[in-house]
């Protein structure tokens, strides 16, 4: 079974670069470039990842977590590459999303991951945080079948490319009593954990006893926060996560693997401050409350 210290012995066989090295079990704080996605056609963010990048940088932030739209354009490990190295700031991994559970896409999907993950490994990129698509109706043994079996194929071509994948969720995979997550650990036992916080919060899944429950599987984490509506807040720090009580728990389970901030804005929410300094302003809670 993978599990944290695996995951950490695994990452350190791959010799990647050494900003994003586990050889210290210093977990690297990543920005995921969803704020930045969720507003542009297709949520592909590509034609402004020159200010992502710097803005990362100017935020203190460690790394960029892509989305595997950026990386199916055809000068995606160039284009990118040369952005991390212009900023000094490295790729940590892309998500990635797709209907697994569907079999008839499923070369489609294993085309697709291939090329996806054969680019991040080029970037340096170490995590694959993989949403398994939700379905117009709760999904059948079959098809839980179907998604077992491209995740398993998916990990096959991760370990050709050096890179870790996790199941990352959004509120579809957690709700009805973690239904869908169930499953697909059923089936697929040893694939590690890439949890969002959030999502098990708007899940109403309690996040500490989550963390508790499943710590050995938990490799990656992405941070939001809200307001007591349940609302996302503008930046970590202003809304009413206890971001205290999860570095605690994250510490009892002997948490060593990365932090990711996640921002996401409500439907037709301006701003207001740059976004370069809500991530700063993010990053520095991190420092507070997490020590890192």
């Amino acid at each position: 079974m993978l599990n944290r210290r695996s995951f950490l012995a695994a990452a350190g066989a791959f010799a990647l670069t050494d900003a994003l090295s586990f050889q210290n079990h210093k977990p690297v704080v990543g920005m995921h470039v969803w704020v930045y996605s969720s507003d542009k056609p297709g949520f592909d963010c590509f034609p402004v990842l020159d200010q992502v990048f710097a803005d990362v940088k100017y935020a203190g932030i460690g790394a960029v977590e892509l989305m595997d739209v950026n990386l199916r354009h055809d000068d995606a490990v160039e284009r990118i590459g040369e952005i991390s190295r212009k900023q000094g700031v490295p790729v940590i991994g892309a998500s990635y999303s797709q209907p697994m559970w569907d079999k008839s896409r499923q070369p489609e999907i294993l085309d697709d991951a291939a090329k996806v993950v054969e680019r991040l490994g080029k970037l340096g990129g170490r995590t694959l945080g993989i949403s398994v698509g939700s379905a117009p109706k709760k999904k059948t043994p079959e098809q839980f079948d179907a998604q077992a079996d491209t995740l398993k194929r998916i990990q096959a071509i991760c370990q050709q490319n050096r890179v870790v994948p996790n199941l990352h969720n959004h509120t579809y995979e957690v709700a009805d009593d973690l239904y869908d997550l169930q499953n697909t650990l059923q089936r697929v036992p040893d694939i590690a954990l890439g949890p969002d916080l959030d999502w098990l919060f708007q899940a109403k899944v309690d996040v500490l006893t989550f963390l508790e429950k499943y710590g050995e599987k938990i490799v990656y984490l992405h941070l939001r926060d809200h307001r007591w509506t349940g609302t996302w807040s503008e930046a970590l720090g202003e809304g009413i996560t206890d971001f205290g009580a999860i570095a605690r728990q994250l510490k009892k389970i002997r948490f060593a693997g990365d932090l990711t901030v996640e921002l996401a804005f409500p439907g037709g929410f301006k701003p207001t401050r740059p976004l370069r300094e809500s991530l700063k302003m993010s990053r520095e809670v991190i420092r507070q409350k997490f020590g890192i």
